[in-house]
Parts: C-alpha cells; structure tokens; sequence
C-alpha cells in the first residue's frame, strides 16, 4: 500500500502518466527506448502476418512497457514478386538515432548502423549481447549460455524454457539491410509462411528454387568474424520447428520511426 501512494505520489509530483513512467523506467537520463529485440515470436514459424503482423507484434509488445505512444516497425525486407516490388527493412525503421532499454545507444543513423562506409564498417555500430535488450530490458539468451544447449533445437524444450538459446533474429536482408534478389527465398514467402521443404529436399542453411528459408541476423555475436547483427545465414525451413533446429525461436529487431 505504501508503495503504491509513493508511485502515486511520485507521478504527481512528476506529471507524469503512469505509462509514461513505465516508458522512462530504467532508461538512463529519461533517453527514450526506441530499439529492442522481441521477448517473444510470434510462434508460428515464418509466418508472421507479412509486414503488417510483424509490426504489429512490435507495437503490441512496446505498448506492453508503457512504449506504444511511437510507431515500430520490425526490421525486416521483403523480395520481389510479380506485381510486388521488394521492400529493404533499412528503408521501414527511421533515420535514427536508437537506443535500447537503457538508454544505450545502438546507432546513431542508417549508415552507423550498417557500416555504409568503409570506416563505419571499420568501427561498427553497438549491438551487442550486453545492449541487444528485450522491450522489457533483459539480455537475449546466446550460444552455449546454459547447461540445457543441447536440448536448444527442441521446440518442445524450448517454448517453455526461457533461460533457452534463441539468439537468431529473422531479418530476410543482406548486410547492407536491403532485400536479397528474387529466385531464392530468403523471407519465408515474405513472412507469409511456415512451410519447410519438401520431403527428399536438402535442409541446408541456404534456400533454393522451393527450398523455403529466412535470413537470420546475431544480436550476440556481432563483428569480429562471428556473425553480423543482420545477415549470417539462413534457417533450415520456416517452421516453428525448424527455427529452433538453428538456434532461433522468431524474434524480431523492432525500431520505432518516430
């Protein structure tokens, strides 16, 4: 009880709605979230709704944390199709600058964000493991981070163990941040669907002419000939289950563009 009348007291004081407390909490000098990696999928593979579902599923989880006054965006592109002309995901989250949880900041534009120039490409942007945060401020569980990794690839384990590796972050886009060409799919039919291959197909890292897959990107393991941030390989088809096999549960980069 007492805790609550000091809240009150303190949004008073402040002027402050509680939402907008919510927003501000543990972001340092009030710098606003506007970057965060989703603690949860959507849970139907690479089916996320096409664009309309995935930022939808952004929005829905930033409003959760008092952040849903900003429009987000997931960080995804699209290829083109007949009648539909590729979409970069560079193009769909802002100008920048974007800051996670705590106030830290990730990049300070387009260009930091993705090393356009050989120096920015040199120095990188600051997506880590320790900065890559949830909406709700906690640390995405990495490679190896816990006892149970060999059980990682298991959506059964998995969808009800937290502490679980899911590092993988669909993006569907080459590093630059724009669309792969069309022939192979690398976007799960532009997040539309949660088809694996076909029985008799290879399951490589790589898609192929109707070998189903999407691009994945490393929060933790950024740089440094480990991964990058938004185009290190391909999943094994675009299931629920075949997510997992790779280390992946479907989690989204989310920006607000405003």
């Amino acid at each position: 009880m007492r805790t609550c009348l000091l809240l009150t007291v303190v949004l008073a004081v402040s002027g402050m709605a509680p939402s907008e407390a919510v927003a501000q909490h543990g972001m340092r000098g009030g710098t606003p979230m506007t970057f965060f990696v989703t603690s949860r999928p959507i849970g139907d593979g690479g089916n996320l709704g096409g664009l309309a579902g995935a930022d939808a599923h952004c929005q829905s989880l930033a409003a959760a944390v008092g952040a849903g006054d900003r429009t987000w965006h997931a960080y995804l592109s699209t290829q083109a199709q007949p009648g539909q002309p590729a979409v970069n995901a560079r193009d769909r989250i802002g100008a920048g600058p974007w800051y996670n949880f705590d106030g830290v900041m990730i990049a300070s534009d387009l260009a930091h964000l993705h090393g356009d120039t050989i120096e920015l490409a040199r120095l990188g942007n600051n997506l880590t493991k320790q900065s890559g945060l949830t909406e709700k401020g906690q640390i995405v569980p990495g490679l190896n981070d816990y006892q149970e990794a060999v059980r990682d690839g298991d959506w059964e384990f998995v969808k009800t163990t937290p502490y679980s590796n899911r590092h993988e972050i669909l993006t569907g886009s080459q590093l630059d941040g724009r669309a792969f060409p069309p022939g192979i799919d690398y976007t799960c039919d532009n997040w539309t669907s949660n088809r694996d291959p076909e029985p008799g197909q290879a399951q490589g890292l790589e898609g192929g002419p109707g070998r189903p897959n999407a691009q994945i990107g490393f929060p933790d393991r950024n740089g440094g000939g480990n991964g990058s941030w938004n185009s290190s390989h391909g999943t094994t088809g675009c299931s629920q289950t075949a997510l997992v096999r790779t280390h992946g549960v479907g989690k989204l980069y989310c920006f607000a563009i405003n």
